[in-house]
């Protein structure tokens, strides 16, 4: 078996443990250099966080066990096609690849997709289902939230 199909296979079992402890049949495994580095399931049901998705989770505790929220060099093998939020997490981690075993047309029949939000989401904000607003709030002198932090980056005050 290849290292993929190992590191799916993983995120599978994850998932059926996860369903064994009643929560979602989600797993996900987190790999640098041929190492798995962190591992994660679906944690909705046990910490009521909405965002405690598989895939977050093991993101979280790979930063944690990396010492970096660089996860650059890292592959994500996970359980279910992931979901628009642990795809974005995982571009802004730097995280070069992900291969998923279960796919958005597997989980349908179980109310387990999210093509919905993937086609929502590619709308324009305003046809988009949730409401989006973009209100600027007028800046003060000096008080730029951007410009704050990029000279906190630089060491100025």
């Amino acid at each position: 078996m290849d290292d993929a199909r190992r590191f799916l296979c993983e995120a599978v079992a994850l998932a059926q443990a996860n369903i064994e402890a009643g929560g979602r049949p989600f797993g996900a495994v987190v790999v640098r250099d041929g190492a798995v580095v962190a591992t994660g399931v679906n944690a909705i049901a046990r910490t009521n966080d909405p965002t405690a998705h598989a895939e977050l989770m093991a993101l979280r505790a790979a930063g944690r066990a990396l010492g970096t929220p660089d996860l650059s060099g890292c592959i994500v093998y996970a359980s279910g096609h992931p979901c628009p939020m642990c795809m974005a997490a995982m571009r802004l981690a730097g995280v070069e690849e992900v291969c998923f075993a279960y796919s958005n047309e597997d989980g349908a029949p179980y109310g387990l997709s999210t093509a919905a939000i993937y086609a929502d989401l590619a709308r324009p904000f305003a046809e988009q289902t949730m409401r989006i607003r973009h209100l600027p709030v007028p800046a003060e002198e000096g008080a730029n939230l951007y410009a704050a932090w990029k000279r906190r980056q630089a060491g100025g005050a």
